[in-house]
């Protein structure tokens, strides 16, 4: 007798019971078929996408004391927490993309922050300090690389009044559309404490 196992033997009971209920033909109709699998990607899709939104939220984004103590605080002394028009940026709204499948690249690529979360790599200030660079560094070319997607939601040159700027402003807007220069080539700590910025081109 062989002391081989097939791939039959191998298998987990509960999982051969699956696959011989898979098997085994429906005495449903086609149409009742369809209906509930019509009526389950509903209820998948939208347990699915209600998870999504909540994870794409201000308060989850600060759940975690590596945010809530460290950029959520430097964010709330910015003019995009608090302003005389009340109207507030969050977090989702500088860092998600709105289109569904560049949000779910980011939301897939922000997997690794949860690695970071485990094993603490940032849970203290002076350890958050000291990756600081790294993290603005891939989160300054992940918005240079869609041309400030983010910024343009809220800012875009197209419908800017420059008469209504300060002259330095609108001679760096002017030069910057001249230059096919985008957002975060010079507005790299508009919310944000910056990094030591020594090595890093301040795009003025």
């Amino acid at each position: 007798m062989s002391d081989k196992k097939t791939l039959k033997d191998r298998l987990p009971k509960f999982v051969l019971r699956i696959w011989a209920w898979l098997r085994r033909p429906s005495g449903m109709a086609l149409g009742s078929l369809l209906l509930i699998g019509f009526v389950s990607g509903i209820i998948f899709w939208g347990g699915f996408n209600t998870g999504m939104e909540m994870m794409n939220t201000e308060k989850f984004c600060i759940s975690c004391h590596e945010m809530r103590d460290n950029v959520y605080q430097e964010y709330m002394e910015t003019v995009h927490y608090n302003n005389r028009s009340g109207v507030r940026a969050t977090c989702p709204d500088c860092h998600v993309p709105k289109e569904w499948g560049p949000k779910m690249v980011r939301k897939i690529k922000a997997s690794k922050e949860l690695y970071a979360k485990t094993f603490g790599l940032i849970d203290t200030r002076q350890k958050f300090n000291e990756h600081r660079l790294e993290m603005a560094n891939n989160e300054w070319s992940r918005m240079k690389a869609n041309d400030s997607k983010e910024c343009r939601n809220c800012h875009n040159f197209e419908f800017m009044d420059f008469t209504a700027q300060k002259n330095v402003a609108a001679k760096m807007h002017n030069m910057a559309i001249n230059e096919g220069k985008t957002c975060i080539d010079c507005h790299k700590g508009i919310a944000h404490t910056l990094p030591d910025m020594k090595d890093v081109p301040t795009g003025f």
